[in-house]
């Protein structure tokens, strides 16, 4: 079996030093990212008017559409077979990159000019209204706005997965920051400026209206154009190439069955949003900004480790050095487990601190910031099989195998569209969110279930053994952390007077957090998790490299 250190060699910067770049740069993005979303839901209220519900379902739209009509081809498909063609290709692969990034942007460029067009259609599919509980004028006045993003989105896409491919990650993954400054500078103009968004009539020349769309438009339009220095002194000189290749075939066979992927996840997000319309005012805001924070630290660590690995996964595959493949499989799931097993341990139980320490302020305070920790808590669990859902999506298709995560995707949303309906049905508006919530940790639940049997029946054996011995004592350990941030959480909320608001949320989410990983990880060393000194070592140098 090939060791990921052979690999590390072989592909010039080592994963750990990519990977972990690119956490930091991440970790900024989250963290500069939520700082907005926070200080919007202040400013606007999670329910108040209807706006930041409007602004949330049309903020969705370019990243639906866009998804839907090539975001899935070219953040899985494009960087295995960019592989592909760089090291069979006598120009490295140049032609084949130029021909797939001119019909890849005349598609996009086109088809946002009709989606712009369409924005009154979408709201239609997005929103239910039929109890006029949203505004729909508004989320259409929103989209008219933002939908160009979409045109930004695969620029940035595209040109990200050429630089990946060249084994230059730090640009893409820093560009993200430069729109959450942008879209920060936007919330201050926003703030400035007197009196609110209108909403009955909606006036799409709004002052505050025009600053927050096209604040927000700019802001993807600046994280994709940074790319294009980087790309240029990468070597890649980009240029319109037309006619044709006949691996162009190959790629619309793999592009089939993404779009099919993409197709299905946004039945399950139309769902959710419509159900989340047409219950209580802040539900759709809610649910996004609850699936921010839980899905954070996989996006802190396990999107840059999982960046970093998907080239040289690649290149094991185009080598059909299935043994390098598995390795790859062994540890991603290992290091996931350690890393996020006792986080989502943690934000189950502070769940509550967490909504009221950080949304109990301005507009979004009381009763929105309480429903938003609960439906942390609701939702919590799933974060360890989302990230290695993500990962089996990940070997799939560096296996050239984009069938299967469309029929895995398939049985995901087979689970999510009835727990959604049924909460919608059966709970109170207002609880309806932690139905939502808690549909989408159900549902990667089962999608890591169905992915690891379809692992086994493709590639045989996969180590899971020592996987699952690690999991178990994760488990341990998690469940332990979690019980000592419990006991902090339960203390405070009977020393202080206030409990859970203000002060006393945040000793609970600190002292409890610190002391839960705490714990955790020093249970880990207990039983001996193997992985513990590599996850340990891994944290030291992202906060030497933040330091």
């Amino acid at each position: 079996m090939t060791s990921s250190a052979t690999v590390d060699q072989q592909d010039g910067p080592s994963l750990a030093r990519a990977s972990g770049s690119m956490a930091i740069a991440t970790l900024a993005s989250r963290i500069t990212g939520f700082l907005a979303k926070i200080l919007l839901a202040w400013l606007v209220g999670l329910s108040a008017n209807s706006i930041l519900d409007s602004y949330t379902v049309a903020n969705n739209a370019p990243n639906i559409i866009y998804e839907f009509l090539l975001g899935g081809v070219l953040t899985s498909v494009i960087v295995p077979l960019l592989v592909r063609a760089k090291h069979e290709d006598a120009d490295g692969g140049e032609a084949y990159t130029q021909r797939l990034l001119t019909v890849a942007l005349t598609a996009l460029t086109g088809l946002t000019v009709v989606v712009v067009a369409a924005a009154p259609l979408l709201t239609v599919l997005f929103v239910d209204n039929t109890n006029g509980r949203a505004n729909t004028a508004l989320v259409t006045a929103f989209e008219y706005l933002l939908l160009p993003q979409i045109v930004f989105y695969g620029l940035f896409a595209m040109v990200g997965a050429v630089l990946n491919t060249r084994n230059v990650f730090a640009p893409p993954a820093w560009a993200p920051v430069l729109n959450n400054l942008v879209m920060l500078a936007t919330i201050g103009v926003y703030y400035v400026l007197p009196g609110d968004i209108a909403t009955n009539p909606v006036q799409l020349g709004d002052v505050k209206l025009l600053v927050l769309g096209l604040g927000t438009t700019l802001g993807i339009m600046v994280q994709a154009v940074v790319l294009i220095p980087p790309l240029l002194r990468s070597g890649f000189r980009p240029r319109w190439r037309w006619g044709w290749d006949s691996r162009l075939k190959e790629f619309g066979g793999l592009a089939l069955w993404v779009i099919g992927y993409v197709a299905v996840s946004q039945v399950g997000l139309t769902t959710i949003s419509r159900v989340a319309t047409a219950t209580a005012p802040g539900n759709f805001a809610i649910y996004t900004n609850t699936w921010l924070l839980v899905q954070m630290p996989y996006g802190v660590l396990g999107v840059s480790l999982l960046t970093a690995i998907m080239p040289r996964m690649s290149k094991a595959a185009a080598g059909n050095d299935i043994p390098a493949v598995l390795d790859d499989l062994s540890l991603g799931s290992r290091m996931s487990a350690v890393m996020l097993a006792p986080v989502s341990g943690l934000i189950t139980v502070l769940g509550p601190a967490v909504g009221a320490a950080l949304f109990a302020v301005g507009k979004s305070g009381g009763s929105d910031a309480g429903r938003l920790g609960l439906a942390i808590t609701a939702s919590a669990f799933g974060l360890l099989p989302y990230a290695l859902t993500m990962l089996q999506m990940r070997v799939f298709y560096a296996l050239k195998d984009a069938r299967t995560p469309t029929l895995i995707n398939v049985i995901m949303i087979a689970v999510k569209v009835p727990v959604c309906l049924l909460a919608g049905s059966v709970l109170p508006p207002q609880d309806v969110v932690f139905g939502l919530t808690f549909s989408d940790a159900i549902s990667f639940t089962v999608g890591m279930i169905a992915g690891e049997l379809w692992l086994r029946a493709r590639l045989g054996r996969l180590g899971s053994r020592r996987v699952v011995r690690t999991y178990v004592k994760v488990g341990v350990a998690a469940v332990w952390g979690a019980a000592v941030a419990l006991g902090v959480e339960l203390g405070v909320g009977k020393i202080l007077p206030g409990g859970l608001n203000g002060i006393g949320a945040w000793i609970s989410l600190v002292v409890g957090g610190i002391l839960g990983l705490l714990a955790a990880f020093g249970m880990m060393a207990v039983v001996r998790v193997h992985e513990l000194r590599p996850a340990l070592d891994r944290v030291g140098r992202l906060v030497k490299r933040a330091a």
